[in-house]
């Protein structure tokens, strides 16, 4: 499977930041791509960053809607799977939300993020109702695809979830400012979540300096070996693509060993 990550910036203007994400998948369709995933709110600036004022709903869209509706259009025209994150509406209540789009244009499902932080800019718990969708995996033209949202990542309950149900590929949209981590470990984060579960993981994250935050870009794809097989700049926007071998996820330690050996019947108690 090639894949493409696409790391951009987000301004005012959401049209203009729309449109610059439909250029990219088609420019990442035209290299091959079979999947194109974007980072967190990547339509849109980063709301958390400020708390939340007034009726939030009115940043949000509902999915269907006309994010996922142009989307839809380009996949299938170009026969490609399109892994997305927006802020959507539902009724009164808001998500952050990753719908998952097939290559015939299908609109497969959502991933709605289960948690939801609150900290110095990452102002989230105004802004988004904790997820109600579990962890699904999508059985998309390109593969078993799931989503971790962003601080879903974090839990290793819902990563080994993504991997009983199947996944060969996980998607983490994310948005996270330069020197967040600055010792590395969000990425050694997503190669021991590769490696445990033997999937591939592939952060998306956006870039550029907004309001209160600088995001850092710094993309990347892990095999399920645990190693960074591809790697975007910091700060840049660009369009990173990788090549995955997904007989690699049936010869994995975790799908040969960790998982056959599990002894979930003890764990009920000790994780209540």
């Amino acid at each position: 499977m090639k894949i493409a990550l696409v790391q951009q910036r987000a301004d005012e203007d959401k049209q203009a930041n729309l449109a610059r994400g439909l250029e990219a998948f088609d420019r990442a369709a035209a290299e091959g791509a079979q999947l194109v995933c974007f980072a967190e709110l990547a339509f849109e600036r980063f709301h958390p960053q400020r708390p939340a004022e007034g009726d939030v709903r009115a940043l949000a869209e509902p999915v269907p809607g006309p994010i996922t509706e142009a989307f839809a259009e380009h996949a299938r025209a170009h026969g490609v799977v399109a892994v997305l994150n927006l802020f959507e509406q539902d009724g009164d209540r808001t998500y952050d939300c990753s719908p998952v789009i097939d290559a015939d244009g299908t609109l497969l499902g959502r991933t709605r993020m289960i948690h939801i932080t609150e900290y110095a800019c990452f102002h989230e718990q105004g802004y988004y109702t904790p997820g109600d969708t579990g962890a699904p995996v999508f059985e998309t033209a390109a593969g078993r695809v799931g989503v971790a949202i962003c601080y879903d990542r974090h839990y290793p309950e819902y990563m080994r979830a993504l991997a009983l149900a199947g996944a060969e590929l996980v998607v983490v949209p994310q948005a996270g400012a330069r020197d967040e981590w600055p010792d590395g470990l969000f990425e050694a984060e997503m190669r021991v979540a590769a490696f445990q579960n033997g999937y591939f993981t592939a952060l998306c994250n956006r870039v550029g300096r907004e309001e209160l935050l600088d995001f850092a870009g710094e993309s990347f794809v892990c095999d399920p070996a645990g190693r960074v097989v591809a790697r975007a700049p910091t700060g840049e926007e660009t369009v990173l693509i990788a090549e995955l071998d997904l007989a690699q996820v049936g010869g994995s330690h975790a799908r040969n060993l960790f998982l056959r050996d599990r002894r979930p019947e003890l764990y009920r108690d000790w994780l209540s």
